[in-house]
């Protein structure tokens, strides 16, 4: 009888494990996620005209931090004038780490 509750907290123990597992790792937010982040900042100083965003990960240091970011553009007109700019999204927060203007 002993052996059969043994048995049954082991198969438990190793099925918690693995769904603990499973959550841990998918913490990453998803890179159209990130881009819909981006989106929505840039759309609360005016209209934007176009969006990109790489699907694969990528390490971006700054001020001695390094984070795994997404990297991301969005292009706008303002005044008659082309700008675009480049961010850098957080994979595990969503956070926006640095935004820099290409043109």
């Amino acid at each position: 009888m002993k052996s059969k509750y043994f048995l049954l907290g082991l198969g438990l123990g190793i099925a918690g494990t693995y769904l603990v597992k499973d959550q841990l790792k998918s913490s990453k937010i998803s890179s159209e996620k990130a881009l819909e982040i981006v989106k929505k900042a840039f759309k609360e100083k005016g209209s934007i005209d176009g969006s990109w965003i790489y699907t694969v990960p990528e390490n971006f240091s700054t001020d001695h931090l390094s984070y795994e970011v997404y990297k991301a553009g969005v292009s706008r007109t303002v005044q008659d004038q082309l700008e675009q700019y480049e961010a850098f999204v957080d994979t595990n927060s969503g956070t926006i780490v640095h935004v820099e203007k290409i043109n």
